[in-house]
């Protein structure tokens, strides 16, 4: 690995010169012109009436993948460039251009499963059957089912064209919103200016007085932009269930259920084993209240430390870190790490003007991927970090199949990214140089767990009862904060001192279109990685290659198959969940047995 790694990602080797290249321009201008000619395409073809008829439409499909691929790279580049400088204004164009493309995409793919669900279940067979298609036949399949509950295809064509400036335009919307948030805060002796990023970083500080100053001024100012955060979230959800109702779909959870390729069943039964089993934290932040000298944690004590820092870690530490603990459950997965710092995939770099939060984003043309976060030195970092870079690894695994295969759900996504992100604090945590400082790295583990069990379940139970109140019409802004302050109190078990009540505001996540209820996948993919890592302690060193193999079936199957092929477990039942759970409530015994001397 280099010794002197850079802290901002290299985006000229994919497309030179930002968002004024010229490179650029020419890429999108060839890729609106063969979308419009697969849109003609399609648009004149005809359900087969034969088995012999479906062999006409060999090129399409490879014409389709290839500009799937290539509109792919065009908005991980672009979403790149907004992320990094909030003020680009001719990235946001850009953006703008893109949304029109995977509108027309959209429109293409549309047109395309109206053919499969008009051709009869003979034909059909025998086409996924051919040799040429035989491997795409699970998504085929799943697209001619999934056809068969929408609109017809005009009027789903329609829908995508008035979501351009609509649904996807309200969702855009946020970006706006967030990068005029400037928040001041007093440093070294002088007032500056702090984005939304960097404030959000100083919530977790681990002094009470500057999380709790912060967190004062954090709630203003989203209290200040809750009117137009109102707007957005009430157009947002009203665009979505007009759509269903349309569609003729009464339950607000059957798309992203379907997204994520699981059942309602495998959803309840992972919910009712986490609502079980939350006692257990409980415990923890009533110890970890008291080690903090309160009676009960307030919202913004939940995630500080229980102790100030020692020092910070550095990036090129932190690098090394990763990858040396990657190496030891895999020398595949610590190998693409090392490329993705030599390479300069991932930036990381602490300024102002960036977009708060971190993704990791595919370029499906180059093979590569790129990782956008906001390194502060911190624990917490190194585990981001980790995180981002298990989606990375996700992706290079299915670099080489089908790019309709590649098309996997959030919630297996995130199983990725949240197993790399375990096998790294569980190692730092057993290799800690001292008792103080394996107590932080727990502590920090352990704060994930509160996450996912109450903080993701927060926001399920806000945006399910927020649909269900939406159908009646507009919320008002103190009706959105009291349904946010209630679903927190429920998930926290009433726990807490204080709430974030502006939360729906400042939660970039309420506000993407592209996956409806992005939150419970986050806590699936924690407890199926979880469950995961249980089973590769048992097994040894020989896992690895199985959980290749499971990441690389992630686009091919439900996730109740998924389980069932690789694990030989059944996620409608309770027993694999607790699996999950089994190890989280290690560490807060843990954790209870290393504190009980300090209180």
């Amino acid at each position: 690995m280099n010794k002197d790694l850079k802290l901002t990602w290299n985006l000229e080797s994919v497309f030179p010169g930002g968002s004024a290249s010229a490179e650029f321009d020419t890429f999108l201008h060839s890729l609106e012109q063969d979308l419009k000619s697969l849109q003609g395409e399609i648009k004149a073809a005809k359900a087969p009436a034969s088995p012999k008829e479906t062999e006409s439409f060999d090129g399409f499909i490879e014409a389709l993948q290839g500009t799937i691929a290539r509109l792919s790279e065009a908005s991980a580049f672009v979403s790149c460039l907004q992320a990094q400088n909030q003020q680009d204004k001719k990235a946001v164009q850009l953006g703008g251009r893109l949304a029109t493309l995977r509108a027309l995409i959209s429109g293409i793919m549309t047109d395309f499963d109206h053919i499969l669900r008009s051709t009869d279940d003979e034909t059909f067979a025998q086409w996924i059957g051919r040799d040429q298609v035989r491997q795409l036949a699970f998504v085929l399949s799943e697209s001619r089912d999934q056809a068969r509950e929408m609109m017809s295809p005009d009027m789903e064509s329609l829908a995508l064209d008035l979501a351009i400036d609509g649904y996807h335009g309200w969702s855009s919307m946020y970006d706006t919103i967030v990068s005029h948030i400037q928040i001041p805060f007093e440093e070294n002796g002088e007032t500056v200016s702090l984005s939304a990023g960097q404030a959000a970083n100083k919530l977790d500080s681990p002094d009470k007085e500057t999380r709790e100053s912060m967190f004062v001024k954090w709630e203003q100012a989203w209290s200040d932009k809750a009117d137009f955060c109102g707007d957005t979230l009430n157009h947002l959800g009203g665009f979505r269930l007009k759509l269903y109702g349309r569609r003729g779909w009464e339950e607000v959870l059957k798309e992203p259920l379907e997204i994520n390729r699981m059942s309602r069943e495998t959803l309840d039964a992972m919910w009712n084993v986490i609502q079980d089993n939350k006692q257990m934290l409980l415990q923890y932040m009533e110890r970890k209240a008291k080690l903090l000298g309160q009676d009960r944690l307030s919202w913004v004590d939940v995630e500080a430390p229980i102790s100030k820092s020692s020092g910070t870690i550095s990036y090129q530490e932190a690098a090394e870190t990763i990858v040396e603990q990657f190496r030891k459950f895999s020398p595949r997965m610590a190998d693409f790490a090392e490329m993705a710092f030599d390479k300069s995939w991932i930036e990381a770099e602490d300024r102002p003007g960036k977009r708060p939060g971190g993704f990791c984003t595919s370029l499906k043309l180059s093979k590569e991927t790129r990782i956008f976060m906001t390194f502060s030195g911190t624990a917490s970092n190194v585990s981001t970090l980790a995180h981002e870079l298990g989606h990375g690894y996700h992706q290079h695994l299915m670099n080489e199949l089908p790019i309709l295969n590649q098309r996997y759900a959030m919630n297996v996504a995130e199983t990725a990214s949240t197993f790399a992100e375990m096998i790294v604090s569980d190692a730092m945590v057993k290799s800690a140089a001292d008792e103080q400082e394996q107590l932080a790295l727990l502590e920090d583990k352990i704060q994930r767990s509160v996450a996912f069990y109450m903080n993701i379940h927060a926001r399920f139970l806000f945006e399910t009862r927020f649909y269900e109140k939406r159908k009646s019409g507009l919320l008002s802004v103190q009706e959105l904060n009291t349904l946010m302050e209630e679903a927190q109190k429920e998930a926290y078990c009433d726990a807490l001192s204080s709430y974030h009540p502006h939360f729906w505001a400042s939660k970039l996540h309420f506000y993407i279109t592209g996956v409806p209820f992005y939150n419970f996948p986050y806590t699936f993919g924690y407890m199926f990685s979880t469950g995961i890592y249980a089973r590769a302690l048992q097994e040894g060193a020989g896992f690895a290659d199985k959980y290749d193999a499971l990441l690389r079936d992630t686009g091919v199957m439900t996730v109740e198959e998924l389980a069932k092929k690789h694990l030989n477990a059944d996620l409608t039942g309770r027993d694999f969940w607790q699996s999950a759970a089994d190890l989280t409530a290690e560490d807060v015994k843990q954790f209870l047995a290393m504190t009980d001397h300090l209180v």
